[in-house]
């Protein structure tokens, strides 16, 4: 006889763990006991010497379906005696694992029961079990238990109590286990808070406004969503107007599977994703045919759909059975509400109404949203679904010696945090954009949040080069708060290091690094970069001939700002004649822009690619003002998927392609400069030609990919990184790893990590702990 102590770590708490190891003790007739720990699970079984190396196997291999075991240890200790197998409370001191696994969407068993009326969580909007459910979005602390959740304050009835405590049933220990005796409840109430429709009528009710075009918040697992009817073109435009967001892309909500297919091209792939307990939003090819309102995505061939991802959400399709709008619950620029009072103030004068429950929710957490490459999904925004995760530290930075606690802060745009604890990094959800005070709070929020489930302390921050960023200034008055050394890394080091963590790349690397803008330690907005990279430092080999954009920010609403200052560096005084021509409703305004250019006066200085696509789809009429984020960039995209489908092979290059020259460095050691001028040239002379905007965009794809061929050549590094917001754009990804590969470049992208700047802060705490981060003076810079 003897008996090991087992200690698991990774995702085991919430997903059925304790109840799968019981079960197998009970039918091996092993004793001993299984609990979560702060980092995990811990088990002790005793018996026959080959029946207790029998289990050990036989846990590891049959886990339940969401379980990633990380690390597992076993060691011999006194046996007890003992001749039952039991399931313990949790033990709630040493260090601290934030391994929960994520919300995940009902499971079959879940929904079965959800829809048969002999049962008695028939029509329950918030039934769960071990498999499904809230978890993260209700976590209040570690280790996962129910007392530690916002479901706290919900007692469990009698029944439930039965299910929750029985080894044998599904319910073991669920922590977000309810049902309509004893869990949360709903309610309609209307925008001064009256409620209009309880549990017994809400659902019918909300249902009624839809259909009659209103607009209903949602108070759905990590947030308010906004509802309306995907079908009506004045629904949606209401929506629209009172969101005051004109033009970008709206999620669309469907009912099943097939409701998806009739209205989007879905592949197998796609329909594994949309099927998947994550439940992610997937942005799918649009069918002529769809039945939807124009509205929904103006002038996109792509609609973001979305399966149930709650068994609230499966109750109210199954009784619409149409397709609605479900978008963030939030103005602008804000991120999520989340509480009853906070959503009735600040989605007044946009719902009509509010299907609200009285389930607390302890952290926004907005929907996933994956697009699919040749290579397999990749995640833009991570959140639902898929946090808290974490990855392995780079064994390249850990055999350095200790990794000391490290708090990354990420950037402005699209921000999340993350936090390692010297072994593993776990990133936060999605937080927006940090230009509102709402999100402001929000971010403050997940920079508390990580360090209070944590338990721990930072030994140093890490954050941004760039000195404006509300990021960078929350970092810096920490660091002299808390006394702690501050690393500020630059914003394309960080890209490339994220990109490497995804992939455990060790080394050297060539990193294409393509975006809207970073700070340049020059003091330059950098952002079309092939930087020479490992974890501990940067140098920049190329990157594109600088231009000025006038007006900043300006010119990222308005991208004929871009296209002018190109001109006039191209053309010099003949840009104001062509500026006239391709614009002419433009009147006087390009005088004054080129004034400032050539005086300097609120002009900064940037080798953006970003702005290079706004400047095309300026040139070519593909695009006007901005209303978000990568607009003009998207219809050039979009203009070159056409002309590609047009072709009878799509990867067979054009004959000719724009020239992007390659200046040679000026002196030992600094960096090539990508001349774009050519190619505004033949830009300017195709349309001349008569030729469509959509071939040239093609064309302007090409002639991209194959730069990055011929830089790679000149830099003679095996290993290619491809990262940044514009490899988001699927067509130049795919001609740009297809040149790469053809070459012998081995090429990494992303797929669990978003290439935009949603993974900066992992490539923060990469870079801090390859340069010694609790080394570091106060104020250290991380090299460019």
């Amino acid at each position: 006889m003897i008996r090991l102590r087992v200690n698991v770590r990774g995702v085991v708490q919430g997903v059925g763990f304790r109840p799968a190891a019981h079960r197998l003790a009970l039918q091996m007739g092993l004793a001993g006991w299984v609990t979560n720990t702060s980092d995990g699970a811990m088990v002790e079984v005793e018996g026959a010497d080959s029946h207790v190396h029998e289990y050990v196997d036989l846990l590891a291999s049959n886990l339940p379906s969401q379980a990633i075991i990380g690390a597992m240890t076993a060691r011999k200790v006194p046996a007890t005696g003992e001749d039952e197998f039991r399931i313990l409370p949790s033990i709630e001191h040493g260090a601290r694992d934030l391994a929960v696994p994520p919300d995940l969407a009902p499971c079959d068993a879940c929904q079965r029961e959800q829809r048969d009326p002999t049962d008695r969580r028939f029509d329950y909007p918030f039934i769960a079990c071990s498999f499904c459910g809230p978890r993260y979005s209700v976590l209040t602390g570690i280790p996962y238990d129910r007392m530690r959740t916002t479901l706290a304050d919900f007692p469990l009835c009698a029944p439930c109590l039965r299910e929750y405590e029985d080894p044998a049933d599904r319910r073991y220990h669920a922590e977000s286990t309810a049902c309509p005796a004893c869990g949360p409840r709903i309610a309609l109430v209307n925008a001064r808070g009256q409620t209009i429709g309880d549990a017994g009528s809400a659902l019918h009710d909300a249902a009624d406004l839809l259909r009659r075009g209103g607009i209903l918040a949602v108070k759905a697992l990590g947030g308010f969503q906004l509802w309306v009817d995907a079908r009506d073109r004045m629904s949606v435009e209401r929506l629209r107007e009172r969101k005051h967001r004109p033009h970008k892309p709206l999620a669309v909500l469907f009912a099943s599977l097939d409701a998806v297919r009739a209205c989007c091209e879905v592949s197998d792939q796609a329909a594994a994703l949309l099927v998947s307990p994550q439940s992610p939003i997937v942005i799918l090819p649009r069918r002529s045919e769809a039945g939807l309102a124009a509205a929904v995505a103006p002038g996109n061939p792509t609609i973001g759909a979305m399966l149930p991802s709650t068994p609230l959400h499966s109750l109210m399709t199954s009784l619409l059975q149409f397709p609605v709008i479900a978008t963030s619950g939030n103005r602008s620029e804000e991120p999520l509400a989340t509480d009853n009072q906070e959503a009735l103030r600040r989605l007044a004068g946009i719902a009509d109404l509010f299907l609200i429950h009285d389930r607390p929710i302890a952290r926004p957490i907005d929907d996933s949203v994956m697009r699919l490459s040749d290579t397999g999904p990749v995640i833009l925004r991570r959140a639902r679904g898929y946090v808290p995760t974490t990855l392995p530290l780079a064994e390249s930075v850990r055999g350095r010696g200790a990794v000391p606690p490290i708090l990354a802060i990420g950037g402005h745009l699209k921000n999340t945090v993350g936090f390692c604890d010297g072994e593993r990094v776990i990133l936060s959800q999605h937080l927006g954009d940090l230009s509102t005070a709402e999100a402001i709070r929000g971010f403050r929020q997940a920079v508390r949040d990580l360090s209070l489930l944590l338990e721990k302390r930072p030994a140093c921050i890490a954050c941004d080069l760039h000195p404006e960023y509300y990021s960078s200034a929350f970092a810096a008055e920490m660091a002299r708060e808390w006394r702690l050394p501050l690393l500020k890394v630059q914003h394309h080091h960080a890209h490339v290091a994220s990109c490497m963590a995804e992939h455990g790349l060790t080394g050297r690397v060539l990193g294409v690094v393509w975006d809207g803008s970073g700070y340049g330690p020059d003091g330059t907005l950098w952002g079309g970069e092939f930087l020479l990279a490992d974890y501990g430092a940067s140098e920049r080999r190329a990157h594109l001939l600088p231009f000025r954009l006038p007006g900043g920010e300006h010119a990222v609403r308005d991208p004929r700002r871009a296209a002018l200052s190109l001109l006039l560096r191209t053309f010099g005084d003949d840009a104001l004649a062509t500026a006239r021509r391709l614009w002419p409703e433009w009147d006087r305004e390009p005088s004054l822009l080129c004034t400032m250019i050539d005086r300097g006066v609120h002009t900064p200085t940037t080798s953006s690619m970003g702005r290079l696509f706004d400047a095309v789809a300026s040139l070519t009429g593909l695009s006007g003002p901005s209303t978000f984020e990568g607009q003009a960039a998207m219809a050039v995209e979009f203009a070159a998927g056409r002309f590609a489908a047009t072709m009878r092979d799509p990867d067979t290059d054009l004959t000719e392609c724009y020239n992007l020259p390659l200046r040679v460095a000026m002196w030992p050691g600094s960096p090539i400069v990508v001349d774009w001028r050519p190619l505004v040239q033949g830009v300017l002379a195709d349309l001349e030609r008569g030729r469509q905007p959509d071939r040239i965009a093609y064309g302007f794809h090409v002639a991209l990919a194959n730069l990055v061929s011929r830089v790679a050549v000149e830099a003679g590094v095996a290993r290619v990184v491809l990262t940044g917001g514009c490899f988001q754009n699927m067509l130049l990804t795919r001609l740009t790893r297809q040149r790469l590969s053809a070459a012998g470049f081995e090429v990494y992208t992303h797929a669990h990590i978003p290439p935009n700047d949603g993974g900066l802060a992992l490539g923060q705490v990469m870079v801090a702990a390859a340069q010694g981060a609790a080394g570091a003076g106060p104020e250290a810079s991380g090299k460019g």
